[in-house]
């Protein structure tokens, strides 16, 4: 089966429609599937449920999808960069299921794995429990929390072979490979593309039997999210 495609507007074609749950990688700016983005944003799909660890920033990521008003719910962990999702928010016109960082991950990572739900301390006697399921074990309260599995999981790698086997880089590494296993459809987006052999196998992170597009990106933007430098003397 052939899974490169020659654009992201092709690795889409198909697969989008209104109401869709859609998971997508990256932590801030690092790492975040950017062109897939402007391709889903170019097809006006609607009302979309998101699933990241964050929601961009204004202009950037999943901010031209709150822009565009093509988002209708973030489960997010930290989207306290996005003024965009802020005032959609604040004014009721965006819904927000807030996770603790590790729960969302591991929703996403339990998803992937088959795993429906899964039992956990974190939260416990907050506001993250009200509503859920809660049990104890040896002595301690833990609440339920479900698994996560998305009609289209978009991630980015640094490599990948037209198999669909992935290589992440660094700190790009983050939520991409648990949202590739947890997408019943994964798009990848690349920005080296070999073919088959030209992976080491101990650096393969995602196996190709998780992702049924590819395209290929070769100049990817690589945005910086806070500019940190020292004053000059």
């Amino acid at each position: 089966m052939k899974k490169v495609y020659p654009n992201a507007r092709a690795a889409l074609a198909g697969l989008l429609k209104d109401g869709m749950l859609i998971m997508a990688g990256g932590f801030g700016l690092c790492g975040i599937p950017e062109t897939l983005i402007q391709a889903i944003r170019e097809s006006g799909v609607r009302d979309l449920t998101v699933v990241s660890n964050n929601a961009g920033v204004d202009g950037i990521g999943l901010g031209i999808l709150l822009e565009s008003r093509q988002i209708k719910k973030m489960i997010s962990s930290y989207v306290g960069e996005n003024k965009t999702f802020a005032q959609q928010f604040l004014a009721g016109e965006l819904d927000i299921e807030f996770n603790p960082q590790g729960t969302l991950a591991e929703r996403i990572r339990a998803g992937g794995a088959g795993i429906p739900a899964f039992f956990t301390k974190t939260g416990v006697g907050t506001i993250i429990a009200e509503g859920k399921d809660e049990r104890e074990f040896g002595g301690e309260r833990y609440i339920l929390e479900r698994g996560l599995i998305a009609d289209l999981a978009i991630v980015h790698a640094w490599k990948g072979d037209s198999e669909g086997n992935l290589v992440y880089r660094k700190t790009a590494r983050n939520f991409n490979p648990m949202m590739a296993t947890a997408g019943k459809i994964t798009v990848a987006q690349v920005e080296h593309l070999v073919e088959p052999g030209g992976l080491d196998p101990d650096h393969i992170v995602t196996a190709g039997v998780f992702v049924q597009r590819i395209v290929h990106v070769p100049n990817a933007t690589k945005h910086i999210e806070q500019r940190t430098v020292r004053k000059r003397a």
